[in-house]
Order: C-alpha cells, then structure tokens, then sequence
C-alpha cells in the first residue's frame, strides 16, 4: 500500500493524502489584488488531486512583496477577492491553504521574467526596502535597506496579525507563516543580514525574537483547531551548518511548545555565497533529523517530484507531506501520473468524477 496515498490529519483537518502544492507566486496581481489568473490556476490544481493547496506568498504590507505583481492581504478588499479561490479549492476535493510573507530587504524586485533584480530607486514602481540591518543581499537585490526601528518591527507583526485574521474570514483553512528564503523573518534569523545590537539582534535569543514574537501574536488570533505551520530555513549551506541547524532545530522545538503545528523544512537564502547541493530529495535527511528532534510533522520541497522519490521520503518516514511544485505547474494532474506510476487501484479517481469516470473507463 502506497504511503504517498494515506489521508493525513493535523488538528481538525484531514488531507486526502500526502501531497501538497507549496506556495509558487505568480506575480500576477494588481496593487495585491489577485485575478481571475489566480481563480483558474488554483482551481486546476485543487482538481489534479493534491490533498492541500497552499495559495502563493501573500504580502501581509505593500512594502512586503517581492514585486509589483505579488498578491497582498493587507486589506479587507483583498481578502473576500480570496474568497472564490477558496471555494474551488475546496470544491475540487483540497484543503485551501495560505502563505502570508513580508519580503524584507529582497521586496521591491522586478519580476523574474523580467530581470529578478532590484527596481531603481528613482524608478516610480518600487518602494525602499526594509531589513533588520542596513545590509543589501547582493547579487542581482543590491538595495540596502532600511533598518527598521523598534515602531517598525511592532507594525510589521500587527501586520502579520492582521492578515491571519482575513485569511481565516476568507474561508483559508491551513495558514503558513513565511520564516524562510532570505525575506523578512528569515533576515531577522541570519547574522548574514542581522547586524543589530539591540533585543533584535546580535545572540541566538535576540536573532530569534522577531519570529517567536510575531508568531505569538498570530497564534493568538488563529483558530486552535486549525492548522498553524512555517516554512522555515533551516540550513544557508554556507558553511555554518550545523550551527544554523542546531539554532534552527532549538527556535522550532520553542515554536512547538507555543502551539507551533507543522514546519515545511526548508533553505535560508540569505547569502548568494550559498553552495547548495542540489539534488532530488537533498532536503529529505535534514527533514527527518528536525522531524525527530523536535518530534513535529514536516514537509518539504526541492526535487520531490517524482514518484518513487515522494513515495520514500514518506515511506521512510522523512517527511509526513511532500510539496510538489514545479510538477504541479508541468502537470496539474500530477497526483494521478504518480498514483499510475504506484500501481494504486483505479488511479483516475484521484480526479473530479467528470475526468475520473472516462478515464476509468476507457
């Protein structure tokens, strides 16, 4: 019996199985506000059989997304233009889940496809950045930005506060909090971008203290029944590994025992100096070992998109969900190839009655 297709349950939340579509922005909003683009595209991948969708890094502020074109949910508007996504989500057999983010000193880029680099300060479409410390990326994001005060630090975690809240009223039943990939909260994390010498920086306690607080303040406002994870960067592969991991590994042991449910074991993206050893599944080792050490559920991404590579990494007992996405974006029904690959009995009714009978079938 295949692992990769047993339901999974996390609080008062079921998932068909073990695979999720992870948080893929699609930079194709307006002012935050998502589009009809959005509608589709969600639909058709709650459809493919996924048993949780999670919606693309959303900005919990203006100045917290990435480009232009990021989906934000700072406002009451933004959030009920959520509301049909959630409803075909849902309809097309997934649990509906979002990523609320604020990017930091990476935001104010222009789209990959269109350089991935910082916008020019004197050009009107982009904004200053904001940062722990007045220390750029570098690379392509060579904007330095501006250190935050204290009011600011308070703001940005009301913001997060506020966000949660319109996910949870826009029908989203699974909320992750964005703690990874060099944006704001990871920045705060990694002496590669935190050079503060107040309560916010400086030793593990004070680089830890912008995520413990701000994901306090959420889990306050969240539903206890509902599910509430990170995606966090654990690892820079920067040379510093197991000092950033044992950090890492102790930071989300002390979110656990605040109510922290579910950590998408992820990388720190903090330095272009990085030497990441790509690989199909590399992430699954460095999974498991959080996994066990903290005693938590984890997920993960980065090369589970194959079958007998998702199928292991739960087997094994790795990762409880994998996250699937460039596969998602190849093939929408991704779930039913595997489950195809897996030998599952009558793998087509991994799909909505109306494709699952004829391919049943015929």
């Amino acid at each position: 019996m295949s692992a990769l297709f047993q339901p999974f349950s996390l609080k008062d939340v079921t998932l068909r199985n073990r695979i999720a579509v992870p948080p893929m922005c699609q930079y194709s909003a307006n002012d935050g506000l998502i589009s009809d683009w959005h509608q589709i595209h969600y639909a058709s991948l709650a459809r493919g059989g996924a048993g949780l969708v999670i919606v693309e890094a959303t900005a919990v502020a203006p100045e917290g997304r990435i480009t232009p074109a990021c989906a934000g949910i700072w406002s009451d508007e933004q959030a009920q233009a959520f509301v049909p996504v959630v409803r075909a989500i849902k309809a097309g057999g997934a649990v509906p889940g979002i990523q609320i983010a604020h990017a930091g000193r990476k935001a104010s880029a222009n789209r990959p496809w269109e350089g991935d680099d910082h916008i020019a300060a004197a050009d009107p479409r982009g904004w200053q950045p904001l940062g722990p410390s007045p220390v750029a990326f570098g690379a392509h994001l060579a904007r330095t930005p501006q250190e935050m005060s204290v009011d600011d630090i308070a703001r940005v975690r009301d913001d997060f506060v506020a966000a949660a809240l319109r996910a949870r009223e826009a029908g989203f039943e699974w909320l992750e909090l964005h703690f990874a990939h060099g944006y704001l909260a990871q920045s705060f994390f990694s002496p590669h971008a935190n050079q503060r010498t107040d309560q916010y920086g400086g030793s593990y306690e004070n680089r830890s203290r912008f995520i413990h607080e701000t994901f306090a303040a959420v889990r306050e406002v969240w539903p206890a029944h509902l599910p509430l994870t990170i995606r966090f960067g654990v690892i820079e592969f920067d040379g510093e590994d197991e000092t950033t991991l044992s950090e890492s590994i102790d930071l989300t042991r002390r979110l656990k025992a605040d109510g922290l449910d579910m950590i998408s074991v992820s990388i720190g993206f903090n330095t272009p100096a990085a030497r990441i050893p790509w690989a199909p599944g590399f992430m699954g080792p460095i999974a498991e070992r959080v996994r066990r050490e903290v005693d938590i559920p984890v997920s993960s991404a980065w090369g589970f998109g194959e079958a007998k590579i998702a199928e292991h990494a739960v087997a094994s007992g790795q990762l409880d969900l994998v996250m699937v996405g460039k596969a998602h974006l190849a093939n929408p029904h991704w779930s039913y190839q595997v489950a195809r690959e897996l030998q599952i009995e009558r793998p087509s009714w991994t799909l909505p009655a109306p494709y699952a009978h004829w391919l049943e079938r015929y």
